[in-house]
């Protein structure tokens, strides 16, 4: 049906007060909020690489444990006042045991969904402190937290520490034998401390082991301080990681002074919450079939009694591996006891371990000298001493979560837990060690494989006969992208040797240049700067 020409001129006057009326809209929101402003954020570009999204899973995983723990929370007692448990789970009735442990005997086997929640909660803290600890690696590995990161990579490492303290915090609150166990060895982790410990578990504990009090202040951390004090440094992370752009893979078009990527919106926000609802649902279906902390077969706590083959979550397996390491080393001065075996594996130990990773990113940058501006990420194989003190502290951190078990791995091989526990201090220094020499030599081969690809190209399979009667094997050449990130790869740490004759022994330990392919490689990537999109160009696909 053909429309006249009035009907066609009120539909367009229609559209245009529409208009109008959505310019109105918008001016009177921009004078409210940042609408304009945060508009051009939607065009923001997140390079697409699968290491990029372990820093989301961590962020979501932290969402599933804040959604979980709300609804726990409403349910649980932190309560030490002793009671006598007359709840659904036979085994347990008529015997006493605190409220905060029967509230959880409650949750798990009365309440509607209770174990599920229980269980998504444990889950999500396990995968949250992995998926964080992975994301320091993968930023230590790869150098994203030189300048201008250097901030980020200090709250990275702090959000490290309050995830630690978070999950111990989480994990001693149901009051069980097994969390029992644990909060008895941070008693004596407390009482190790000079002058101060004998005080300071007397404040924490309200008295004498077991107390009163500790319960109700672990929950009042775990509830709202930590979580606080978590979620605070993520908001602050994530506004660093927008304003300072995206790191990304070297790669022809990718330099320093610009991002290439999928845009924020559309196509990232898609992805980001199809990995979001991957999460939660791998976390429910693990949780629906993977039983995780079975308060209820411990039983409540006894400070006259242990589990056998205690162990805890293994994100602080490693104190317990260092505890069960150490001799018994004790010191009397004037009258009072230092007790080395547990002040230094338990306190000295990750404090020197955290002040290590505070520090590490100008540590680096004073060896080297090295102060540019860094977007673009290391291949590992490039820094070899970098990768090799990497690789050298994840062997000292296995070799410390093995001990923290050495009674089980006894039990279960038939071997002497004495002779276990001597093997296991020789390899805590010669592993790591072992680890770092061979970590740098192999990644010192791939270099040297990929200057031979340089040079004589890539093997096709296919050998040919000379007339001669002598066989050749053909080679194809380096296509340009593939020539780009090995090239770009050669480029040198420091640009010249910093003064000082310590810094600069410690520079050519680290890696000043030497291989002959550098300035090759420097003028391969200038030329393929030259014809990537200038700074002021977007970033984005």
């Amino acid at each position: 049906m053909r429309r006249s020409r009035g009907d066609r001129g009120g539909r367009g006057a229609a559209r245009e007060r529409a208009g109008r009326a959505a310019v109105r809209a918008t001016d009177s929101l921009d004078a409210r909020l940042p609408v304009v402003e945060g508009g051009g954020l939607l065009r923001k570009a997140f390079p697409d690489h699968w290491s990029f999204y372990l820093g989301e899973l961590a962020l979501y995983s932290l969402i599933v444990l804040i959604v979980t723990g709300v609804y726990l929370t409403l349910f649980f007692e932190p309560s030490m006042t002793e009671v006598v448990y007359d709840g659904s789970y036979v085994p347990l009735r008529g015997i006493l045991m605190s409220q905060a442990f029967a509230s959880t005997v409650d949750i798990t086997f009365d309440v509607r969904g209770g174990l599920l929640i229980r269980q998504m909660h444990h889950w999500a803290a396990i995968v949250f402190v992995a998926a964080a600890g992975t994301h320091l690696l993968r930023i230590f590995f790869t150098g994203a937290f030189r300048r201008p990161r250097e901030v980020n990579w200090l709250l990275g490492v702090t959000l490290f520490a309050l995830a630690l303290a978070e999950g111990f915090a989480g994990y001693s609150l149901p009051d069980d034998l097994l969390s029992g166990t644990g909060l008895r060895i941070m008693q004596g982790i407390v009482l190790s401390l000079p002058v101060v410990g004998t005080y300071l578990q007397m404040f924490l504990f309200g008295g004498e082991f077991p107390g009163e009090d500790i319960i109700d202040r672990l929950y009042g951390l775990h509830i709202l301080l930590l979580p606080g004090l978590l979620v605070g440094i993520v908001v602050i992370h994530l506004i660093l990681v927008f304003a300072l752009k995206h790191t990304q893979w070297s790669g022809p078009g990718r330099t320093n002074r610009n991002a290439v990527g999928k845009p924020m919106f559309p196509q990232f926000s898609a992805t980001s919450a199809g990995l979001f609802l991957m999460v939660s649902g791998v976390l429910a279906a693990l949780s629906a079939v993977a039983q995780i902390n079975p308060v209820w077969t411990y039983g409540p706590y006894r400070p006259d009694q242990a589990s056998t083959g205690s162990q805890p979550d293994w994100y602080v397996g490693f104190l317990e591996g260092a505890l069960r390491l150490i001799p018994a080393w004790e010191t009397t001065l004037a009258g009072h006891t230092l007790m080395w075996n547990v002040l230094l594996p338990a306190v000295v130990l990750p404090g020197v371990l955290f002040v290590v990773l505070y520090a590490y990113p100008f540590l680096e940058a004073w060896v080297t000298g090295d102060r540019r501006e860094h977007h673009l990420c290391d291949r590992p194989r490039d820094r070899p001493v970098r990768t090799g003190l990497g690789v050298a502290g994840i062997v000292f951190y296995g070799v410390l979560l093995l001990a923290g078990g050495n009674d089980v791995v006894a039990f279960v091989f038939h071997i002497p837990v004495e002779g276990l526990t001597y093997v296991l201090r020789v390899a805590l220094i010669v592993l790591p060690v072992a680890a770092y020499a061979v970590t740098k030599r192999v990644c010192l081969a791939l270099q040297e494989v990929e200057e031979e690809r340089l040079s004589e190209g890539e093997e096709t399979g296919e050998v040919r006969q000379s007339l001669e009667g002598g066989y050749t094997e053909e080679h194809r050449p380096l296509t340009a992208e593939e020539r780009y990130v090995v090239l770009h790869g050669s480029m040198p740490v420091p640009e010249g040797l910093p003064g000082g004759r310590v810094r600069k022994v410690l520079a050519r330990w680290y890696g000043a240049p030497s291989r002959p392919r550098e300035a090759a490689g420097r003028d391969v990537v200038q030329r393929a700067s030259s014809t990537s999109p200038s700074a002021g160009e977007p970033g984005g696909e």
